[in-house]
């Protein structure tokens, strides 16, 4: 168990490395053939030419950029410290540390015989560095003895792997050097000839190499819009092309401050890698390459953004990632990143913006790419003295908030600084041009940005489908108006306050809400790789929302403000038909889309512009979540019941059933609305007892009647009511269920064989078994997980009812909640001790791990978030239904329904159809109808006679 749970602890902090997609494994390789290199053209000379000397002060900047290397060298193996005094190396500051000894010489700064003793040191150790894998360099080296290492600088024999980024990085620095010195071009050609750099490219990509904890190498696609093509063109001045990554798609324009600046779409919440817009990628491609094409434009508006910023608040701003001298000791200062604009970032996405800082080398970088910029001129006046007073380098930066230097020093800094000073000198002539490289002109922005087809809805599985089109309108929703003060409520009293693990846990997936938040509409995606949001995903929001504040996990303000901006949205959703939410919304736009996140317009899946019609178990969870804001916060109470009696019931409820409407095409391509009676096992019990809370009479779709069972590891578990189709078995409505209404002895008796079935299986195989649907971070995106279905015990299904047993997960949602709902059952707890660690601290906790290899999937959604926030409630509340009775019947919705039903089918009397009991079992839920059935279960085709009924009120 314990090496099991450190496994888990390691694969989630090496998710937080990954960048973008990830590969199967390197057992099957694309190679990519090499064309014959490209002969260099310049001649030796012309690196020589200087057309514009450095001024005198220009001097003083040179030197002071060289003396970090000098300071920073190592005699043995001819590299510098990636950071001032570290003997560490990675293979982007090898690469920095080739261009700062060519500009060094250039400058005259040092001499040809000291550029020789130097470069024929730095050469041989590399022509003799071990090697990841024999393939390629290691991501970073002592810098003092050449040894492999991790980030940490602990020696490894094996290595971390390689980064595509940093061979890019290596390849245009040893191009610059064949180039002014051609003397050395065979030791080089020599050197690349031993790695196997077309290991780093598949499918026209760059892809880098890591080792996972249990020991396999990873193939991981490298780069964003900015870096990824520096890096490609890297390759293609040795002869290897990598047209995707050389191409700007997929990308977006994004507007911060009236500018329009390229984001890359491929963003953290749906890779976990960071698509960030810094200035150093443009500054490197200016310098070394020339910007050519769309560069020339994109690199202006990054600058003019800014500037803008500037004038906005008078906050001198030139952001890229830099060191500094505090925890965490590296930041990602960022124009715009994973959302945000102005975010300052950890490679995790972690914020801390109180550490935001000017950079040096960006303010040069701007300075000579812009020389007769104003505001170019006046940011780097800024940072032109940020020298170490002994003389060692240029400090990196200069925090805003304190306006104190950041005193890290790094050859990062100061050799870009040389290159930069080198660049003006040649009369900002780029040191290698744009003649042997490719620029790609820029397709139609966000083209080609692919999103993987998922569900979010506890509900209804997506369908299928083709990515959202590029051009969805944003909206801003602006919130409701303040509700006042907190009012006396049934507000849930924490019988005991969090453990600190516990408050952790909560803090972990509360992040989810936080990642995913769209502050434009005030709405949460359902999963992280998706801008949509069902009506059910709405629920888990607020019901996250409420969780979280009973839990102090978010402040106040934090929760008006969140609570304002969702009812804003609410009232603005379009309604299908004018009656009924949609089943989903673009959570940007608020346009209606279907469950695979396709707009509702004609020629998508989706057929109608109109919709695709309503979901009654998903209006039953938004139910619940506002009814219980409205309970816990009375203050809400008019703007909860405004919203809903805009919605009309009368086709949703009938005869005591649930109904969901759908739309559907004849043979003669006419658009028919069809209602079914709602049937699905559990989720069906869930949304009447949700509907009873409002008063509807739904008798029929509550828990009770005759359940057919099947025989499941020797215990009688219930497949479908009598008389309908046969369902897919899974926990997660029973625990839902569980957590806001209680058990009722009706209920109990399904659940208590559900859970009996997983902890026998467990017994058997010694497979941890948490049957739920669950998200996934690879095909099929969805998949259920049952107890039973049609295709027998423990299937495995996707939606199309394909099986699919090799991704079969288990769920953290459910494992907390079982855990939560049944303390005292010893296999809850190994469960829950399972999964308390699958969670990224930025993003939330993953939806589980797949059952055969203990891996996490790292897929994201919000309703195991927030049945995770709601399960430490129950717990922290000494395990109370987290619903709770209805503090006053004077509210504008009992009003509206005492007055008559006016045609939208309002329930007939205004009291609720579900009442609260508390007995030796607990406290919980029942109906107060008069016409009570007994529960009966009935086994299927097990040769058994039904269990003995169970009567108690419905």
């Amino acid at each position: 168990m314990m090496q099991k749970r450190h496994q888990q602890k390691w694969l989630r902090l090496i998710a937080l490395f990954l960048i973008g997609a990830v590969s199967q494994s390197l057992l099957t390789v694309f190679l990519s053939k090499p064309s014959v290199a490209q002969i260099p053209t310049t001649a030796p000379n012309a690196c020589a030419e200087i057309s514009a000397p450095l001024t005198p002060e220009e001097q003083i900047y040179a030197k002071a950029a060289w003396q970090y290397f000098v300071n920073n060298y190592q005699p043995a193996t001819g590299f510098t410290n990636s950071v001032g005094g570290y003997p560490s190396g990675s293979l982007w500051d090898i690469g920095n540390y080739l261009m700062a000894l060519n500009s060094a010489r250039w400058l005259n700064l040092i001499d040809q015989g000291e550029f020789d003793s130097r470069l024929n040191q730095f050469l041989k150790t590399l022509s003799e560095l071990k090697l990841f894998e024999d393939t390629l360099p290691n991501k970073v080296y002592n810098a003092a003895t050449g040894q492999m290492t991790d980030y940490g600088n602990n020696p490894l024999e094996r290595g971390i792997g390689w980064s595509a980024l940093d061979v890019g990085r290596i390849l245009a620095a040893f191009h610059v050097v064949r180039t002014c010195h051609p003397q050395y071009g065979d030791w080089i050609k020599g050197i690349l000839d031993k790695w196997k750099i077309e290991r780093s490219l598949k499918d026209d990509q760059l892809y880098g190499a890591m080792v996972l904890p249990n020991k396999e190498t990873l193939l991981v696609q490298e780069g964003r819009l900015g870096y990824e093509e520096y890096a490609a063109r890297g390759y293609e001045l040795w002869g290897f092309k990598a047209s995707k990554a050389l191409a700007l798609e997929p990308y977006q324009f994004v507007d911060i401050n009236g500018v329009k600046v390229p984001v890359d779409t491929r963003d953290y919440q749906s890779t976990q890698a960071n698509n960030y817009v810094v200035s150093e990628s443009y500054i490197l491609d200016g310098i070394e390459f020339g910007l050519e094409g769309a560069l020339k434009e994109y690199a202006a508006n990054v600058l003019e953004v800014q500037k803008r910023r500037f004038d906005a608040t008078g906050q001198l701003t030139s952001v890229s990632e830099d060191n500094i001298d505090q925890a965490p000791y590296f930041l990602y200062n960022t124009v715009y990143s994973n959302g945000n604009s102005w975010a300052t970032i950890t490679e995790e996405n972690k914020l801390y913006p109180q550490l935001r800082s000017i950079s040096t080398k960006a303010a040069f970088g701007w300075r000579y790419l812009y020389p007769d910029n104003a505001y170019a001129q006046k940011v780097f006046d800024a940072v032109k003295d940020l020298r170490s007073p002994d003389g060692g380098g240029f400090y990196a930066g200069l925090y805003e908030e304190t306006k104190q230097p950041n005193k890290s020093l790094t050859g990062n800094t100061n050799g870009l600084i040389l290159e930069i000073l080198y660049y003006k000198a040649r009369g900002n002539r780029p040191l290698i041009g744009s003649s042997l490289v490719t620029f790609a002109a820029p397709g139609q922005p966000n083209s080609n940005a692919a999103t993987p087809t998922a569900t979010g809805s506890s509900s209804q599985g997506r369908q299928n489908s083709a990515p959202v089109p590029a051009e969805t309108p944003v909206i801003a929703v602006a919130p409701i108006p303040p509700v006042g003060k907190p009012q006396p409520s049934a507000f849930p009293k924490l019988a005991r306050p969090l453990t600190v693990p516990e408050r952790r846990y909560a803090e972990a997936a509360w992040q989810y809400f936080k990642a995913n938040y769209q502050s434009n509409s005030g709405l949460v995606d359902d999963r992280s790789d998706m801008k949509d949001a069902t009506l059910w995903g709405l629920g888990d929001y607020l019901a996250a929302l409420n969780a979280a504040r009973a839990l102090d996990i978010i402040t106040e303000r934090e929760f008006s403000d969140r609570t304002r901006h969702l009812l804003g949205a609410l009232k603005r959703l379009p309604l299908f038909a004018g009656q009924l939410p949609h089943r989903g919304y673009d959570t940007q736009s608020l346009q209606p889309v279907d469950y695979g996140g396709n707009p509702a317009t004609q020629g998508s899946s989706n057929p109608t512009a109109e919709g695709t019609g309503w979901s009654a178990l998903d209006i039953g969870r938004v139910l619940a979540a506002l009814y219980t804001l409205k309970n816990y916060h009375p203050e809400y109470t008019k703007a909860v019941d405004e919203i809903v009696l805009e919605w009309s019931y009368s086709q949703v409820v009938r005869d005591g059933l649930l109904f969901s409407g759908r739309v559907t095409k004849d043979e003669n391509g006419r658009l028919l609305t069809r209602v079914n009676h709602e049937t699905r096992l559990g989720y069906e019990e869930y949304a009447a007892r949700a509907f009873q809370l409002w008063g509807f009479n739904t008798n029929r779709s509550a828990v009770g009647g005759q359940y057919q069972t099947t025989s499941v590891e020797g215990v009688e578990v219930p497949t479908q009511r009598h008389q309908q189709s046969a369902q897919d078995t899974v926990s997660n409505p029973f625990v839902l269920y569980g957590l806001e209404f209680g058990y009722d002895p009706q209920m109990r008796q399904l659940v208590q064989p559900i859970l009996q079935a997983q902890e026998s299986r467990y017994r058997r195989t010694g497979t941890f078994t948490a049957a739920a649907t669950t998200l996934l971070d690879k095909p099929p995106y969805v998949v259920h997980n049952t107890i039973t279905s049609r295709e027998g015990a423990w299937a495995t299904l996707a939606d199309d009812g394909k099986s699919v047993p090799d991704v079969r997960t288990v769920s953290t949602a459910v494992a907390f909640g079982f855990h939560a709902l049944f303390p005292e059952n010893g296999y809850t707890r190994q469960l829950w001790e399972a999964t308390i660690d699958l969670y990224n601290p930025q993003l939330g906790y993953y939806e589980g791990f797949y059952e055969k290899t203990g891996k996490p999937t790292t897929a994201l959604g919000g309703s195991s978030n927030s049945l995770i926030l709601q399960s430490l409630l129950y717990r922290a509340t000494n395990h109370q239904p987290l619903i709770r009775p209805e503090t006053s019947m004077n509210s504008p919705w009992w009003r509206a329904v005492a007055a008559g039903d006016a045609g939208r089918g309002l329930p007939n009397s205004a009291t609720q159809t579900a009442r609260l009991i508390t007995d030796s079992t607990g406290a919980y839920w029942v109906s107060v109808s008069d016409s009570t059935t007994p529960i009966t279960l009935q086994g299927l085709g097990a040769g058994r006679d039904s269990s003995p009924s169970l009567s108690s009120e419905r």
